[in-house]
C-alpha cells in the first residue's frame, strides 16, 4: 500500500490520550495502523519527556514526525530536525520580569487550593498554573470545574497580555490547570514550517480548537484542514472515516 502526500497531525491531551494520561493500547495500535494510509505526526505543547511519558519512550521513532513544544523540538523519522530556545529569544531580563509578575499575581490570587510548581520554564515556553502543577488528578478535575465559572486563567491571561504587550507574546489556555506563554508565531503552527512543502494536504486533529485554546491557531490555519475531536475514540473514528474506509472499504473496530 502506497502512502500519498497527505500528513495527519495530532494533538496529544484530549486527542490521543485522556489529559495527562498514557495512551491506551488500542489508540497506540490504531495510530501505527494509520501510518499505512497517511504520514502521521505528533504536535504537543509539552516538553519531550512529558509527551514520551504519554505516548511511550520510543515515540520519536514510532511516528513520521514528532514535534514537542509546538515544534521547537522537532524530529523526523527519529532524527532531530531543530531545537529553538526561549531563553535566547527573550533574554533573561524579560523572562525574570515576566516570572516575577506571575508569582506576585498568583500569591494574591484567592482560589480554593494551591499546591506547587506554579511556573514551569520549558525550552520554548513558560507554563503557568494558578493551582500549581503538583496537584493530584482529583484536584486537577476540581480546578477545571471551578475555572469554568471563575475564569481564573482567562482573567490572568487578559492582564498579562496588557502588561507585557511590548514582548509580543501569545497566551494559550490548554489542558485542565494551566496556560502557556510563548512568542507570537510559536504556537502549534510553528511545526508547519517543517512539513508544509512536503505534503499536498495536512490534516490537524485537536480538542482545544476554540479561540484561545492551544489548538486554535493550527486548526484555523489556511495551511491545514482542521478537525475538532472530543476523545481518543472520536479521533480514531474520524480518521477511519477520512483515511481508512475510503481505501479499505471496511471500518476496522475502534
Amino acid at each position: 500500500m502506497t502512502v500519498g502526500r497527505t500528513l495527519a497531525l495530532f494533538d496529544v491531551d484530549g486527542t490521543l490520550t485522556v489529559p495527562r494520561k498514557q495512551a491506551d493500547k488500542q489508540t497506540s495500535a490504531f495510530m501505527q495502523e494509520l501510518r499505512k494510509y497517511v504520514k502521521v505526526g505528533i504536535v504537543g505543547g509539552s516538553d519531550l519527556h512529558k509527551i514520551c511519558e504519554q505516548l511511550g519512550p520510543d515515540a520519536t521513532t514510532e511516528y513520521d514526525y514528532f514535534f514537542a513544544e509546538n515544534g521547537l523540538v522537532a524530529y523526523k523519522d527519529g532524527e532531530v530536525l531543530a531545537i529553538q530556545s526561549l531563553k535566547k529569544h527573550l533574554g533573561e531580563d524579560n523572562i525574570k520580569a515576566l516570572v516575577n509578575w506571575i508569582l506576585h499575581y498568583i500569591a494574591d490570587l484567592d482560589i480554593p487550593i494551591k499546591r506547587g510548581t506554579f511556573v514551569e520554564f520549558r525550552n520554548g515556553m513558560i507554563n503557568v498554573s494558578p493551582i500549581g502543577r503538583n496537584c493530584s488528578q482529583e484536584e486537577r478535575d476540581e480546578f477545571e470545574r471551578f475555572d469554568q465559572d471563575a475564569k481564573v486563567r482567562k482573567t490572568m491571561v487578559a492582564q498579562l497580555r496588557e502588561k507585557f504587550a511590548h514582548l509580543n507574546l501569545t497566551f494559550s489556555i490548554g489542558g485542565q490547570i494551566s496556560f502557556d506563554v510563548f512568542p507570537q508565531g510559536w504556537d502549534k503552527t510553528y511545526c508547519l514550517r517543517f512539513v508544509e512543502n512536503d505534503f499536498d494536504t495536512i490534516h490537524f486533529f485537536g480538542d482545544k480548537t476554540f479561540e484561545g485554546g492551544n489548538d486554535y491557531e493550527i486548526f484555523s490555519s489556511e495551511k491545514t484542514l482542521g478537525h475538532t475531536v472530543t476523545s481518543p475514540i472520536d479521533t480514531m473514528q474520524q480518521c477511519t472515516d477520512l483515511f481508512i474506509k475510503p481505501v479499505a472499504g471496511t471500518v476496522p473496530p475502534v
